[in-house]
């Protein structure tokens, strides 16, 4: 099992979500942007590197938000999901086909990674 990081940024009602770009695995499917974590690094780490090269922007990173463990075809991950803020930057979509803005009560309408679902169901539950 490998450990991956994700960051729930929410600004005025509406969550940054990304969409995998084509040749990757999950390609064309919605995540929480981050990454995987790397030997000796804290999670909270990764998720401030992997924002900085995925979007451009730094980062705080707050609260834990939750745990999702999924077993894909080829390998099972433990996605560990953390709100994040905003402390500086441009946002660019530097990894992914495309970055959206959308509000909690939309999350339905897009289609997530399997490991990123539980994530959108919580959102959803706190509106």
């Amino acid at each position: 099992m490998i450990d991956v990081t994700a960051a729930v940024l929410i600004e005025n009602g509406n969550v940054l979500i990304a969409r995998r770009r084509p040749g990757a695995s999950q390609a064309g499917l919605w995540e929480f942007p981050g990454g995987k974590v790397r030997p000796g690094e804290s999670p909270a780490h990764c998720l401030k590197r992997e924002i900085r090269e995925e979007l451009g922007i730094e980062i705080a990173v707050g609260k834990f938000f939750g745990e999702s463990v999924y077993a894909y075809e080829n390998l099972t991950i433990r996605l560990l999901a953390y709100r994040v803020r905003v402390e500086s930057g441009e946002l660019s979509a530097n990894d992914h086909a495309e970055l959206a803005w959308v509000a909690l009560a939309d999350l339905g309408q897009y289609r997530f990674c399997p490991a990123d679902v539980p994530f959108t169901e919580k959102l959803q539950k706190m509106q």
